[in-house]
């Protein structure tokens, strides 16, 4: 490692998720450290950091837990970020935010300007002021349009997918940890159409949704274990629980998603009708049904009620913002939308988009040397 190059801290998705752990120089690393020092930061409640999940949280009472975690939001994940560089004695840095990082980013541009050399963020620029149900409005209309393409594309699935809805429906079904498997979580599935690829890792999965046993169907072991490993809320709480409060801003989500949704009948599945899949949305049954949700299901509520959220981000300073920022926007970004994300770039000062159909929100996985060298060179040139 070149002692001489600049830092740059890596802020993951989510909110909930530890930084990776690299097994190779390749991807967006390889990009990175052809300019930098590369820090990966587990964000409070991850990863190397103390554990945030049912297990660790089950001494607490309802009313602890809540107060508790409403400190692990992107305002406190940058006063740790900040304390870290403190005490590493690193005048600035820069920071590379995907997703919900980016959320960070943009926090930290508000509050601590001075401590950032440059800034790329990656599908990650959040509104300014859009209500969490402003957000939910935009967003259910990308997963209709992700649905649409996603049935068009492959003949037959639409049929395969209100089957395996009517077999829930009239059978008792048990994920491989016991827990019981609803329509209402299967629809949840279609948080994978925003990822390259995922549609079709939907379509091979479905392939094989049904096996025969002693001359009657049904789901086979392998797609349920499929269903429980893509309900990552489980092993990663913070990513539901405090889902909604990552757009508050002095006023309650009141489950935000699940009002919203009621809006749009066809992700009502009726029986005997076409099944329609949901995208990233947390929803208050999560917590009555998911086997590591149920022992935050109060404090859930609790969460959900609050009210006094502080505010995320500081537009005059942006306004003013003298840190050069270069940020990858998905025009087809199922997770953050595209139209709030251009409004609010329209507010940045200093700032460069590289703007894109070629991928989706995780173009940084898919393709992320290429991307972030774009980056680089956009930033160069502010």
């Amino acid at each position: 490692m070149n002692a001489d190059l600049p830092w740059l801290v890596y802020l993951q998705g989510g909110p909930g998720f530890a930084a990776p752990r690299p097994e190779a120089n390749s991807g967006w690393l390889k990009a990175a450290l052809k300019h930098y020092r590369v820090l990966l930061l587990d964000q409070r409640g991850t990863g190397a950091s103390s554990a945030i999940t049912h297990q660790t949280l089950a001494s607490k009472s309802p009313q602890q837990q809540a107060e508790y975690l409403t400190h692990f939001r992107a305002d406190n994940i940058v006063r740790d970020a900040e304390q870290l560089r403190q005490h590493l004695g690193i005048d600035q840095w820069a920071l590379l935010g995907q997703s919900f990082g980016g959320f960070c980013a943009l926090h930290y541009l508000s509050f601590y300007p001075h401590s950032l050399s440059r800034v790329f963020m990656t599908g990650g620029i959040p509104s300014l002021t859009a209500t969490a149900d402003e957000v939910y409005q935009a967003t259910y209309k990308r997963v209709a349009d992700k649905n649409k393409a996603f049935f068009k594309r492959f003949a037959g699935v639409q049929q395969q997918c209100n089957a395996i809805a009517e077999y829930i429906v009239n059978n008792k079904v048990y994920l491989p940890n016991g827990q019981l498997f609803t329509v209402e979580q299967f629809q949840t599935w279609g948080i994978t159409l925003g990822g390259t690829g995922g549609d079709l890792a939907m379509y091979y999965a479905l392939e094989n949704a049904f096996v025969e046993i002693e001359g009657q169907q049904a789901l086979s072991y392998d797609f349920l274990n499929i269903m429980l490993n893509q309900q990552s809320y489980q092993t990663n709480p913070i990513y539901a629980i405090l889902h909604e409060a990552i757009y508050c801003q002095q006023q309650a989500s009141q489950w935000s998603a699940e009002r919203v949704r009621q809006q749009y009948p066809q992700y009502q599945y009726q029986r005997g009708g076409d099944v329609s899949f949901t995208g990233e949305m947390v929803y208050p049954w999560m917590f009555d049904q998911m086997t590591c949700l149920q022992p935050l299901c109060e404090a859930a509520h609790l969460l959900a009620a609050k009210d006094d959220w502080p505010l995320l981000y500081c537009a005059d300073q942006l306004a003013k913002n003298t840190v050069p920022i270069a940020a990858a926007v998905y025009v087809e970004d199922m997770y953050v939308e595209y139209r709030y994300s251009c409004e609010t770039l329209a507010l940045l000062a200093n700032a460069k988009s590289w703007q894109t159909n070629q991928y989706e929100h995780n173009g940084l996985r898919v393709d992320g040397e290429h991307i972030l060298e774009q980056l680089i060179v956009l930033a160069d040139s502010l």
